[in-house]
């Protein structure tokens, strides 16, 4: 039982540490695509261009958005005000109720295989060649965005 809950945990950590340079180089394009998507000048195509290879076009949409709920609990508060501080307080209530995290990490002096690592890669349905190539380059940067947090992690479970 013991070494299956060891394994267990090596997963874990093995999978948190391949997630965080994705999680950086997916915030990176996340940001990086609005920048690009308003540089694109369409006007002298009349807002849609058919190129070789790509096309695009610009469509105005007239969407109804919905009312963020911390918005609107506030708005209930304004206008019932004895009611409101009753859901504030279940809220509250139940935020401290429902956060339980769970806390892991590496032992000092030891260290996961690459083994560890490429088989999270390939339950990701990476093949062994593609796990392999990608191995080196995400424990590079893995590495480097991990000097700049503490080693214990720490994930919600409830």
């Amino acid at each position: 039982m013991t070494n299956k809950l060891e394994k267990q945990i090596i997963e874990l950590i093995a999978t948190d540490r391949i997630d965080i340079p994705i999680s950086s180089m997916s915030g990176k394009l996340k940001r990086q695509k609005p920048k690009l998507a308003t540089t694109i000048d369409l006007s002298e195509y009349e807002n849609d261009f058919i190129g070789e290879r790509v096309y695009a076009r610009i469509e105005a949409e007239d969407l109804m958005k919905a009312r963020g709920m911390k918005e609107a609990i506030d708005i209930f508060s304004q206008e019932f005000p004895r009611y409101g501080t009753i859901l504030n307080g279940l809220i509250e209530e139940q935020r401290a109720l429902r956060e339980t995290h769970l806390y892991f990490g590496v032992n000092e002096g030891c260290k996961l295989t690459s083994e560890d690592y490429m088989g999270v890669m390939e339950s990701l349905g990476f093949n062994e060649t593609t796990a392999k190539s990608l191995y080196t380059e995400l424990m590079d940067v893995s590495r480097n965005l991990s000097r700049k947090r503490q080693e214990e992690r720490r994930i919600l479970i409830e």
